[in-house]
């Protein structure tokens, strides 16, 4: 069954390089109210004017969460327009890689703190985190998606540990911030889809 979108819902999905006619069942039933006008403003905010994040940076992380939340039309979506803007394909599998690895992090660590427990806490992961050491994006950046996708899970001392790294590699505050807002609007989208 195909939806009727409104234009605020159709346009939004068109900027995004999505089909308009594929089923969204939330997006119909929000109507063209002052929230969806608000949350096509916020995606065409964070992924294409933030003065601490490039274009292709914004689909990384916005791919990342896509990712993360497996919503496989936003997946597709901002792959093409990541690509768009010059994303290599390894850039393109280190995103995917990334967002496991810390999908795989959150979880083991997020215990280890509600648990707060000495043997835990002092136990060695086990996980292997190679990809970590060298990463094609750059240190700086992929301290940066770990940080947004840590974010969106809700790991605290994941989230800690990552802030602080991508400080320690040059990132400025602002730019933390741009790119956990970039998480949180995404995130906020992919619940309507």
């Amino acid at each position: 069954m195909t939806t009727t979108l409104n234009d605020t819902a159709q346009s939004l999905l068109s900027n995004l390089g999505m089909d308009t006619t594929a089923d969204f069942p939330v997006l119909e039933q929000l109507g063209d109210n002052r929230y969806l006008r608000d949350l096509k403003i916020n995606v065409g905010n964070v992924l294409n004017n933030s003065q601490n994040l490039t274009k292709k940076e914004a689909l990384l992380l916005a791919l990342s969460v896509a990712a993360n939340e497996k919503q496989q039309l936003l997946i597709d979506a901002f792959t093409k327009a990541a690509e768009a803007e010059g994303a290599t394909a390894a850039e393109l599998s280190e995103t995917l890689a990334c967002t496991s690895l810390l999908s795989t992090n959150n979880v083991y660590y997020r215990f280890r703190h509600f648990m707060d427990k000495e043997y835990y806490t002092t136990a060695q992961a086990g996980i292997r985190m190679s990809i970590m050491m060298t990463p094609v994006l750059g240190k700086e950046f992929f301290e940066l998606m770990s940080l947004v996708v840590s974010a969106v899970n809700g790991c605290e001392m994941c989230v800690r540990s990552h802030e602080e790294s991508v400080l320690k590699h040059g990132a400025s505050e602002a730019r933390v911030l741009d790119a956990i807002r970039l998480g949180a609007v995404i995130k906020g989208l992919i619940t309507v889809l």
